[in-house]
């Protein structure tokens, strides 16, 4: 073997021989440790943007506002017809269950009435009384008799032929019809002529 081989190899410093600026090679990075002449990985930089990507960018988020902003009208649309609905539905009903009530209380009109027939002037004023605080309320008494027969109005009963009239009357009321709010609550049963 020779000399040589266990010799280390010579560093081009001597022993004693320190850099001057240590600190800076304990900061710096290991790649530019090695070569301090390396230039600097380069970060990541965005392309700048052109106009037309502006254009393009700012076209399609009209786009999608205008979707949105059509997307809410249509749900703000379709709330406003279902609180509509909901506000008929409601009316509706309070309107059956009137019509309910008022259908209940007639025989206790009717009930009245054929006792005032009857000569029983104690019920004229709960009768009165009744009446109006239902005509208050919508309620109209029927009373067709000496006008055209209208099967609409009018539950015809009996039929007599006669050559006075030249159109079906109603010749008398055997029992009073109701209308509610205008509508027919109860057609009057009548015995027409003609």
């Amino acid at each position: 073997m020779s000399d040589q081989a266990n010799e280390p190899e010579d560093s081009g410093l001597s022993d004693t021989e320190v850099p001057d600026d240590l600190s800076s090679l304990e900061d710096t990075p290991p790649a530019q440790a090695e070569n301090p002449s390396a230039p600097e990985p380069e970060a990541e930089v965005d392309e700048p943007l052109t106009v037309e990507d502006l254009v393009v960018t700012l076209e399609a988020t009209a786009a999608e506002r205008d979707q949105y902003l059509d997307s809410l009208r249509r749900v703000q649309a379709e709330f406003e017809n279902y609180k509509k609905a909901v506000a008929k539905r409601s009316v509706d009903e309070r309107e059956r269950a009137n019509d309910k009530i008022v259908t209940e209380l007639l025989p206790v009109l009717d009930a009245c009435e054929g006792a005032v027939k009857n000569g029983s002037e104690d019920v004229v004023p709960v009768q009165n009384q009744l009446l109006a605080a239902l005509e208050r309320h919508g309620l109209e008494k029927s009373d067709p008799a000496e006008q055209p027969f209208d099967p609409e109005q009018h539950e015809a009963v009996m039929h007599e032929p006669s050559d006075d009239v030249d159109q079906p009357t109603v010749a008398e009321v055997l029992r009073t019809g109701y209308l509610w709010k205008g509508r027919t609550l109860r057609p009057a049963m009548v015995r027409v002529k003609g």
